[in-house]
């Protein structure tokens, strides 16, 4: 997992949203569907790259986990917490 999960976090959302925003601009705290506008398909892009650009198995995370992803500061604490397992 690199050292640096929230940069890699951003950049990889930035690629998937329409306004394409610069990373550093995203705000992990916001709601990533009402502030960034993020559709189904596109959380799911998201995450398939961000795993892959992480090196965590998408598989780690279960329907639970997904559903509580509502930020960016979510999808990272929960990539970090499955990379441990």
């Amino acid at each position: 997992m690199p050292a640096d999960l929230d940069t890699l976090a951003r950049e990889q959302l930035a690629k998937v949203l329409r306004d394409g925003p610069a990373p550093a601009a995203i705000d992990p705290a916001r709601d990533l569907v009402e502030a960034y506008g993020l559709t189904s398909l596109n959380k799911v892009l998201f995450l398939t790259s961000l795993c892959k650009a992480a090196d965590i198995g998408l598989d780690r995370f279960t329907e639970d986990d997904l559903v509580r992803m509502h930020t960016l500061g979510d999808v990272v604490d929960a990539l970090r917490t499955n990379a441990r397992k």
